[in-house]
């Protein structure tokens, strides 16, 4: 079934208060890791926020922290026994059937953030912020190229199921169609072995193989993930880039320079449910 669902405005103070509860889930990844000496570090526009607005983009609704690889399997397996569980959910595409996201999110319990066109998803979606690995990218030119396509084959493949719903293009929605019948078992074991194959070595490009990069980009510099300082966001203090400066010009551009109102990206939702206070 195809039915298109209805747009939930989010009212600024329902926005603030989304944000206040995603600043509790950076909270509980920043305690985990600086108990179990865990690396990581802000990335995307929770890094830009940091830099531009001292906290968050103003009508950002996400969060995103990153890990190199390794130091995300770490945070994975530690979750298992120190992750809040009274409050706190961690969903990773290994651990929650139905879900299909190449990196993990950590979740409020008694929260509902439904993104729109995925009513129908069979896992809980509340309120959360994203946890994206970084993986190496090859060294070799050729071998990166190829590198590139899997993993825009991997995160079309990902995205079908609500590509096959949502796609208004005729014919892409028939091949996210084809796609989705893809068996999510094989793929899930064919991506971890991709994953797998470019573990033990230290190239001097990584990413987040299923989020798209910047255009030109095939993956950013290792360095922006392990020679970090911190900064401020909000009441935090936060590991980021040392060299921000690089980092966001290959991310955004002119980074300081405000984004008219029409381009300030939000995601948008079905639904919201705030925790009873």
């Amino acid at each position: 079934m195809d039915s298109k669902s209805s747009l939930y405005k989010l009212t600024d103070d329902e926005l603030k208060k989304v944000q206040d509860i995603q600043k509790e889930l950076i909270y509980e990844v920043k305690r985990i890791c600086e108990k179990c000496g865990i690396h990581f570090c802000m990335v995307g526009g929770t890094m830009l926020g940091a830099i531009r607005h001292k906290g968050y983009i103003p009508w950002d609704d996400d969060a995103d922290i990153g890990f190199l690889r390794t130091e995300y399997e770490k945070f994975r397996k530690v979750c298992e026994t120190e992750l809040n569980h009274k409050k706190y959910y961690m969903q990773d595409l290994r651990d929650t059937p139905g879900y299909r996201w190449g990196y993990g999110k950590l979740r409020r319990k008694n929260t509902e953030f439904v993104r729109l066109n995925q009513e129908f998803v069979p896992y809980e979606q509340g309120i959360s912020i994203d946890l994206m690995p970084f993986d190496n990218v090859p060294d070799h030119w050729l071998s990166k190229r190829i590198h590139f396509f899997c993993c825009f084959l991997y995160r079309k493949i990902f995205w079908s199921e609500v590509g096959s719903r949502s796609e208004e293009n005729f014919w892409k929605k028939m091949i996210y169609k084809i796609m989705r019948c893809l068996p999510m078992k094989m793929v899930i074991k064919r991506y971890q072995r991709f994953i797998d194959s470019g573990c033990g070595k230290k190239t001097k490009l990584v990413r987040i193989l299923t989020f798209p990069t910047p255009k030109g980009v095939y993956g950013y510099e290792r360095k922006w993930y392990t020679n970090l300082s911190l900064y401020r966001f909000g009441d935090m203090q936060l590991p980021g880039a040392k060299d921000y400066d690089a980092y966001l010009r290959v991310k955004y551009g002119d980074y300081m320079k405000l984004p008219p109102a029409e381009k300030r990206k939000v995601h948008p939702i079905s639904k919201l449910t705030l925790p009873e206070e």
